[in-house]
């Protein structure tokens, strides 16, 4: 009788230790934690003091490709006064394109006289200023930018497996009129720092890209990836890297 007790309890240790295992493996806050939990966890560990909407700085951006072009661009945001200016080399020509509130202007080596054809060369048109940017807003704002109105976050939230580490993922869409793409962003389990984020036009076709941030940058006490590497998901074929070289105030 002895013996089958001993047995009994050793089993239920056994199960015990087993469950605990699981637990350090898997925590709980984990399995439970909402999409929106994990949005506000890495929100809180990017910028701790909410200072992503008093942004404003200048941004030195270096994007190198794969066939050794290199471009430098100079990107001013002002999200108070709702001001954005991007200043780039083109043929050896400094181009800017400002959009000041919802008013659009642009210069040619500080002209902003120029003819159709140079418009039509450097792509001058309120479209292409507006969609520059709200490209860096996003990219530089992440992850505080999934906040943005007409964003829907996935409440589910998946570990999943990325170029060999475990990750924590968002999936996020957006409402119709704002944008047609899906969304993954992995994160940090242990810190909820972003690491990854990928998206697809269509999932089913494995399109799209996936960018992996590395290093930071501190600047108003918010934490922004100073390294950005895209790849293509289909074939893991590097597209260029971003290297944010410097950021300050103006």
């Amino acid at each position: 009788m002895a013996a089958i007790l001993f047995k009994r309890t050793l089993a239920l240790l056994q199960s015990n230790l087993l469950f605990l295992c699981l637990v350090v493996v898997f925590p709980a806050s984990a399995q439970q934690m909402t999409g929106l939990d994990l949005l506000n966890k890495t929100i809180q560990y990017h910028d701790p003091n909410n200072n992503w909407s008093q942004f404003k700085g200048k941004l030195f951006i270096e994007m190198q490709m794969p066939n050794g072009n290199q471009r430098l661009s100079e990107i001013s945001i002002d999200l108070p006064q709702e001001y954005f200016k991007l200043s780039s080399l083109k043929n050896e020509n400094k181009i800017e394109h400002i959009v000041n509130k919802e008013n659009c202007s642009f210069s040619i080596n500080g002209k902003t006289e120029f003819s159709e054809e140079e418009a039509k060369t450097y792509n001058l048109t309120e479209t292409r200023a507006k969609f520059m940017r709200n490209y860096y807003t996003f990219l530089y704002g992440l992850p505080m930018k999934l906040k943005d109105p007409g964003t829907i976050i996935d409440p589910v939230v998946e570990q999943k497996e990325f170029m060999g580490k475990e990750y924590l993922v968002l999936k996020v869409k957006y409402e119709e009129g704002i944008g047609k793409d899906s969304w993954l962003f992995y994160f940090d389990p242990k810190t909820y720092a972003m690491e990854i984020y990928q998206f697809y036009h269509n999932v089913t076709e494995n399109d799209g890209e996936y960018i992996v941030v590395s290093e930071q940058e501190v600047f108003l006490g918010i934490k922004i990836p100073k390294v950005r590497t895209w790849y293509v998901n289909k074939d893991a074929s590097l597209l260029a890297t971003d290297k944010l070289t410097k950021v300050i105030s103006f």
